[in-house]
This record gives structure tokens, C-alpha cells and sequence, in this order.
């Protein structure tokens, strides 16, 4: 279940997810987060990227970014996975693509997908980072998406 978001203080510019993993599933995403025309262009391609990633075997893939906010038009969503278990012949080769800042992915996706296990700067992993909030440094939360649940 998705937790109602929270304000981290004045220097936070959006509301954000409460300090946690929180599971949650596509439905509630989109119940959530897709409210505008925009969000809900985003939201697909989260989806999109997910059913590939679903089809290569990934067992977890979490969500961030202003997606995931109070933010009217958020510029686009973060998404990272674990590996284990994916059979990297079956992904959809733009999810591997990271030249250029990951602009592949951008177009296709409407945001980014990292490996769960990459280091996005000083030993810190995309996983431990997205739970930072860029505002104030402080712990934020993200949504650790159950894509097995098959949308309504």
C-alpha cells in the first residue's frame, strides 16, 4: 500500500514518500500518480519497461523520482531492479542502453531504469540513493512495485 506522502521541511520542494520500502503494485500506482495526461504517459511507460523486465525474469523493481511526489508535471520517473534471476537475452535492449545519459531510455520510457546494484556516486548504490531526498539530504521512501499482479 502506497502511504500517504509527507513534507521533509521548508528546503523540500514536493511532498515525498514517508523513510521506508513500501510494496505496493501497478494498479495502486496508477490510481495514485496518474492524474494528468502527462503523469499517465509516464506511468505507461513505467509499465512498459516493467513487462519487459517482468519477462526477463526480474523479481523487484523499485520506483522514485518526482513520479512519485505531489509534483503536477513531474520531468519524468527513476526506476531500478535486481538482477538475479534475469536472462538478459530476454530484455528489451533499451533497459541496457546508458550512453548519453540514458536518452534511449528517456524516448521509449519516459524515464530511467537502473541496475538495483549500480553505484550512482561514492559507493552508493541507485538503490540506497533514491532513498535520499536531493532537497535536504534527508530519508525518503520508494515504492518496491509487485508487477506480478496483472492490471485491471
Amino acid at each position: 500500500m502506497i502511504p500517504e506522502l509527507i513534507h521533509l521541511g521548508s528546503e523540500s520542494a514536493y511532498l515525498v514518500l514517508p523513510p521506508g520500502v513500501h510494496d505496493t503494485n501497478l494498479n495502486e500506482i496508477k490510481k495514485r500518480f496518474a492524474f494528468t495526461p502527462h503523469r499517465i504517459k509516464l506511468f505507461n511507460g513505467f509499465h512498459l519497461g516493467c513487462k519487459s523486465l517482468v519477462t526477463a525474469g526480474c523479481k523487484a523493481i523499485y520506483l522514485n523520482g518526482s513520479f512519485t511526489t505531489n509534483k503536477i508535471h513531474p520531468k519524468d520517473f527513476d526506476a531500478c531492479w535486481e538482477l538475479q534471476g534475469v536472462d538478459f537475452n530476454l530484455i528489451d535492449e533499451t533497459l541496457l542502453d546508458f550512453r548519453d545519459q540514458r536518452a534511449a531510455q528517456k524516448a521509449k520510457f519516459g524515464g530511467e531504469f537502473f541496475m538495483v546494484n549500480s553505484i550512482f556516486s561514492n559507493e552508493i548504490t541507485f538503490l540506497e540513493y533514491f532513498q535520499q531526498d536531493r532537497d535536504t539530504g534527508k530519508q525518503k521512501g520508494i515504492l518496491l512495485v509487485d508487477c506480478k499482479i496483472p492490471m485491471n
